[in-house]
């Protein structure tokens, strides 16, 4: 019961999402072109979203759906690892024209191909973790 609202609350993004055209192949196309604002706007006001409500967290010291207080440890800063991590996930998502979070929306919306990139995705994740160690972090 308790993951039920995660559930509707992942149900209703997806909605959003899609109605949104975010999961469009041609508006992912239409961003790496250059050719229009649609998604660099989506992604802006997402970025946007997120620090005002990083802040707000942070301002209120709100805790999480345990009682746990919300707490955020500052990362150290490191170009390569940003470079390599951004032009892995750039490239992929250039390739395959979906971003990781809509693979599940286009799942969902009976794109059955994306099965190869959802596969591909556990492998790259499972490949990542046993070389965590051995990368720049």
């Amino acid at each position: 019961m308790k993951l039920l609202k995660f559930l509707i609350v992942g149900i209703f993004f997806g909605i959003a999402l899609s109605k949104g055209e975010v999961v469009s192949w041609f508006r992912i196309y239409e961003m790496f072109r250059f050719d229009a604002f649609h998604m660099y706007g989506i992604i802006g006001s997402a970025v946007v979203m997120g620090i005002i409500i990083v802040w707000f967290m942070k301002r209120t010291s709100m805790k999480s759906i345990d009682g746990e207080l919300i707490r955020f440890t500052p990362k150290k800063f490191s170009i390569p690892r940003y470079i390599i991590g951004g032009t892995f996930f750039g490239l992929g998502w250039a390739m395959v024209g979906a971003c990781p979070g809509p693979m599940y929306i286009l799942l969902g919306k009976g794109y059955f191909a994306i099965l190869i990139v959802i596969f591909g995705a556990l492998v790259g994740t499972f490949v990542y973790g046993l070389l965590r160690s051995k990368l720049p972090h």
